[in-house]
């Protein structure tokens, strides 16, 4: 454990308090004491927000929701108030959408910069921590092959994604983009980013919505059962990604972008810790599909898959460097294992995912 001055003498906002690792955010910043702000859609919403009360019953810190909207400039003054620390974690990760404009740029450019232009405006915010990806460093595998070593670093950027193709990562882009450019032009507060990999692990809420369960779903549920696609990613357990945002807020030298990833690991790694775990009676993939085969029936079958994402993706290795979040935020990361076994089994409990 790094040095961090976890300090309860002001509250701190987290937007998009429900989703995935907000959750393990607001858990950690309950255990440490802290008050926590939370502006939401709907604070009368209680179906959305019993975890979260919940927590708030059984830990020290305490929690108080706010009614704000991500499209709404100024939605947030009320709940910034008196706030030392402002993590801006909303944002959409989809893909299902139908003008990427619309429903993944927009959000996610907009709703950064009503955040921040509130944290302009609110004297007592010292520090923005804002979630980004590693889809704002790199757009493809491909990428690696013309970086030294093949390996990412905090000091590449994506500049291969588009509104036509990977437009999420294009989203994070210009929303990390957005957000250094309005933090270089005041000095009240100061910005880091947390940039994780794909985020596996349970839900607080008990409820599997975010893309990358949708991924571990589709190993277990018989989709991919005649192969997995031959891709490798970056993986990370949220309650990693939940420990580095809280040390990005309050690490005092934490400084600039973090990249936040344990390990690579294709979709058959994830397949064989599964089935060595919950046994071969569940349909798990046992073999990686050709290339050129999902090249020629995968954008048949899911339209995420088009042809461009899959020859630029699909059987080149990933590969990322995680030393500054080693050793600047003091980052120990558990397995990937734990997390994708934790979060499958939460999933047959909740029924999210059943024998076929």
């Amino acid at each position: 454990m790094t040095e961090a001055d976890y300090s309860t003498s002001r509250p701190v906002m987290v937007t998009g308090a429900t989703g995935f690792v907000a959750g393990w955010l607001v858990r950690r910043l309950l255990e440490e004491g802290i008050t926590v702000h939370a502006p939401v859609r709907d604070p009368s919403d209680e179906k959305k927000t019993a975890h979260l009360r919940q927590l708030a019953d059984e830990l020290p810190g305490s929690i108080v929701f706010f009614k704000a909207d991500l499209l709404d400039p100024g939605s947030y003054g009320e709940a910034m108030k008196e706030c030392g620390v402002v993590f801006h974690t909303a944002s959409p990760f989809t893909s299902d959408f139908e003008d990427p404009q619309r429903d993944l740029v927009d959000p996610a450019v907009k709703g950064t910069r009503n955040v921040l232009e509130s944290a302009n405006e609110t004297g007592s915010v010292k520090r923005v921590v804002v979630t980004s990806s590693v889809a704002a460093i790199y757009g493809d595998n491909a990428d690696l092959q013309n970086i030294p070593d093949g390996t990412l670093t905090e000091t590449n950027w994506n500049e291969t994604s588009s509104l036509d193709h990977q437009p999420y990562s294009y989203s994070k882009v210009q929303a990390e983009k957005t957000a250094w450019e309005i933090a270089g032009a005041q000095s009240a507060w100061k910005l880091v980013t947390v940039n994780p990999s794909l985020v596996i692990g349970p839900t607080l809420s008990g409820k599997s919505t975010s893309e990358s369960h949708s991924l571990v779903k589709r190993l277990g549920d018989g989709t991919l059962k005649p192969g997995a696609p031959p891709l490798e990613l970056g993986m990370v357990d949220v309650r990693d990604v939940a420990e580095a945002h809280m040390r990005a807020g309050f690490v005092e030298h934490a400084d600039g972008r973090f990249i936040t990833s344990a390990g690579t690991f294709s979709f058959l790694d994830l397949s064989k810790i599964l089935r060595a775990h919950f046994g071969g009676e569940w349909p798990f993939p046992k073999r990686e599909l050709p290339k050129w085969l999902l090249w020629l029936f995968g954008p048949l079958v899911d339209r995420s898959l088009s042809r461009k994402m899959i020859s630029r993706n699909m059987g080149y290795p990933w590969k990322a460097d995680n030393s500054k979040s080693r050793e600047q935020l003091g980052l120990d990361y558990g397995p990937v294992s734990k997390a994708v076994t934790d979060m499958f089994e939460q999933m047959i409990e909740t029924g999210a995912v059943k024998k076929p």
